[in-house]
C-alpha cells in the first residue's frame, strides 16, 4: 500500500480538481504547488537550503498562474525535493516515516495531469461514456 495509496491520492486530487472550472482550476493549482513548495520550511532538515527551493517553486508557481506546464514543473521539483528528504530521513510529516516517499509517488501523478493541460477528467469520462452509449445501439440495430 506504500506505493498504491499515493497513486490513488494523486488520481483523486486530479478528479477533485476537475470539478473546478477553467481558468480557476489552473490558478488554484498554481497556488497549491506554491503551498507544497513551502511544506518543508518548518524543519525539513536542510536548514538554509530550504529557502532557495521555496523561492524556486514560488517563482514556478507564479508562472503557473498562466501555464499548466509550469505547474507540472513545480510538482516535479517538489517530487525531487521529497526524494532528497526521504533519502536523508527527514519526512514531510515527522510522525509518518514514509510520508516524503509517498509524496514523491503522488506528485508525479499530479504533474503528468498538469503537463497534459489539467483537463477535466469528469468531462473526459462523460464524453467517453456518451460515445460508447451512442455506438452500442447502432451496433445492435445492424445485427
Amino acid at each position: 500500500m506504500t506505493y498504491v495509496s499515493p497513486i490513488l491520492v494523486g488520481i483523486l486530487y486530479c478528479l477533485l480538481m476537475s470539478l473546478i472550472r477553467e481558468p480557476h482550476r489552473r490558478r488554484f493549482n498554481a497556488v497549491m504547488v506554491g503551498g507544497a513548495g513551502a511544506a518543508y520550511l518548518s524543519g525539513g532538515g536542510f536548514d538554509q537550503w530550504e529557502l532557495p527551493m521555496v523561492a524556486l517553486i514560488t517563482y514556478v508557481a507564479y508562472r503557473g498562474l498562466d501555464s499548466w506546464t509550469f505547474i507540472g514543473i513545480g510538482w516535479l521539483l517538489h517530487t525531487a525535493w521529497d526524494l532528497v528528504h526521504h533519502l536523508k530521513g527527514n519526512p514531510i510529516l515527522p510522525f509518518a516515516h514514509d510520508s516524503s516517499l509517498s509524496c514523491a509517488i503522488c506528485d508525479p501523478v499530479i504533474a503528468l495531469w498538469c503537463l497534459g493541460g489539467g483537463p477535466s477528467l469528469v468531462t473526459l469520462a462523460r464524453g467517453r461514456f456518451r460515445a460508447r452509449r451512442t455506438r452500442e445501439p447502432a451496433a445492435a440495430s445492424t445485427s
